[in-house]
């Protein structure tokens, strides 16, 4: 499951109504313990809303705070939060809740590391990281606030586990940015190759399941969840907010789409190019990615429709 953002403790609609100066509907004392966003919200969430086409989402998803630009009718037992901006008061709370911290040290003296777990020279470790025991950290490793990886795991050089969500505004002026306040978890027994990129979570996390193994120049988009024994080769790419269910292997250079879900024992054969949900236990090629037997069949087709017309 993904996590959410958590505050220290419970406050108040009118507390947080005050923190983005918004109106509120709803008791003042309507309790309100964390944000997140739509997909993995529970019940004393806030999530934000700033399009029409969503707002029925938003009102019924499991969130009982919804942060939106429009005076509505508010649904029974839940409350709003009115904004001219939710996307900029979305931020103001990631801000408030989830500061930067400046680093002073490579690796911090907040994190726990380990028995047995070695860290090569020229790493970086930030606040409140947790290194399981029995790990090797290759030299040149970033790994940014909050991150968890749990026993047993190979990261090799240059691996960035963190950055910031690609997950952007487009507003007249310029791009505008959704802040990160979500963390990567990595499971026991997994393996990262050289030159990955891990993305956290908006407000979530970003997890990779036990015994997975990742190739060389791999990128996991933020709040994307890889199963238990995975297997990913090099230079694929997988976007934001997609689930990878167990024992899902994935061949190089694919590139995957947001917001989809590959099951259980899939596999996508290289350079496929994935845009749609892919049933588990079945094997998968070309772009947009369909069955192997059936692309093949049709790539016969089409060199017999060529042999009779010349």
């Amino acid at each position: 499951m993904f996590a959410t953002v958590k505050f220290p403790q419970v406050h108040t609609l009118k507390q947080i109504a005050t923190i983005i100066d918004a109106k509120y509907v709803g008791s003042e004392d309507f309790p309100v313990s964390g944000m997140n966003e739509i997909h993995v919200v529970t019940p004393g969430d806030i999530v934000f809303v700033d399009h029409p086409k969503y707002y029925d989402k938003a009102l019924q998803c499991a969130a009982t705070i919804v942060l939106i630009n429009k005076e509505v009718e508010c649904p029974e037992g839940k409350a709003l939060l009115i904004s001219d901006d939710p996307f900029r008061d979305f931020n103001k709370l990631t801000e408030y809740f989830k500061p930067f911290k400046e680093a002073t040290k490579a690796i911090s003296d907040s994190a726990k590391i380990g028995k047995n777990t070695v860290i090569q020279p020229n790493c970086f470790v930030g606040d409140d990281v947790v290194i399981g025991d029995n790990c090797v950290i290759h030299s040149n490793v970033t790994i940014y606030d909050n991150t968890i990886i749990g026993d047993n795991v190979t990261i090799h050089s240059g691996t960035i586990l963190g950055a910031d969500a690609f997950y952007y505004k487009n507003r007249p002026e310029a791009f505008d940015k959704l802040l990160s306040g979500g963390r990567v978890v990595i499971g026991d027994h997994v393996d990262l190759g050289a030159l990955c990129t891990i993305d956290r979570g908006v407000t979530g996390d970003t997890t990779i399941g036990a015994g997975s193994k990742i190739d060389d120049q791999v990128h996991v988009g933020h709040d994307t969840l890889i199963g238990k024994k995975c297997l990913i080769a090099a230079q694929t790419g997988i976007a934001g907010c997609v689930i990878i269910e167990d024992e899902v292997v994935i061949w190089g250079q694919v590139g995957i789409v947001s917001d989809l879900t590959i099951k259980k024992g899939a596999v996508v054969l290289a350079q496929a190019g994935v845009s749609k949900d892919l049933e588990g236990g079945k094997v998968y090629t070309g772009s947009p990615a369909q069955e192997s037997r059936e692309h093949y069949k049709q790539l016969a087709t089409l060199r017999r429709l060529v042999k009779k017309g010349k």
